[in-house]
């Protein structure tokens, strides 16, 4: 299937099937807690298969692809991500939220469980609206505004104007779709989203390097491909343009 960037994903009826790792059984542990909840954007979870792979229910529509396609940027779909993003929060704020068996360590405080990569590629949309949050593989105990920053670097866009994988829009239309996202997520600022949209560029940046240096080959191609050198770009011109100190 087209657009992943973290290893080979097979559709095979109506299942995707797609590389497991040591934290598969407790991002499907997730999956299934959430579904118990009435989540039905979460994707069914069924386990591994024969193969070992993770095995979850496909769900049919369209996923926004670079170069993204014009109905990514609609309001209408922003205010759906920004509410379902709420809605995921509000929903494990009582789940347990244990330590260990991520892909990756919680980021402290935790008070919410985050998918942690809410991108147009990982939302399936039927008719310009929101079906399914898909690629569960970076969930994780973390702070709300780890979600709602990155959400907003990639759905508003908040990229510099040399990013050629952005939305081609000045800041002052960014600033009007921030105040779109927050008004639809509740109880952040902004500024809070800017904040902490940059504070997810720096972690990519390091997280990135650091994976590659320990020989994981999905890291090393986005280092290669100098996916880290963007999101340092990116990181430095929002701090300049939105006048927010390093």
């Amino acid at each position: 299937m087209p657009g992943g960037t973290m290893g080979e994903v097979r559709r095979i009826g109506t299942t995707v099937r797609r590389p497991s790792g040591p934290w598969t059984p407790r991002v499907q542990e997730l999956m299934r807690a959430l579904r118990d909840r009435g989540l039905t954007f979460v994707p069914q979870p069924y386990g591994l298969d024969a193969t070992g792979a993770e095995s979850v229910e496909f769900v049919d529509g369209d996923v926004g692809i670079y170069p993204m396609p014009e109905w990514v940027w609609s309001d209408p779909l922003l205010v759906e991500v920004g509410r379902t993003l709420r809605l995921l929060h509000d929903t494990t704020r009582d789940l347990p939220k244990p330590a260990s068996g991520w892909q990756r360590e919680p980021s402290l405080p935790a008070d919410v469980i985050c998918h942690s990569d809410i991108a147009p590629y990982n939302v399936v949309c039927r008719d310009g609206h929101l079906v399914a949050l898909i690629d569960w593989d970076f969930a994780m105990p973390a702070p709300a505004g780890w979600d709602v920053g990155y959400a907003a670097y990639r759905w508003i866009s908040l990229t510099s104007p040399d990013n050629a994988d952005g939305r081609e829009a000045g800041v002052d239309e960014q600033v009007r779709r921030l105040a779109v996202l927050a008004e639809a997520y509740g109880g952040i600022t902004p500024d809070e989203i800017v904040r902490w949209a940059i504070l997810r560029l720096d972690d990519l940046v390091a997280f990135s390097l650091a994976q590659a240096r320990r020989g994981d080959d999905r890291f090393a191609s986005a280092v290669a491909a100098g996916h880290p050198d963007l999101y340092r770009r990116d990181a430095q011109w929002l701090r300049a343009a939105y006048g927010i100190s390093p």
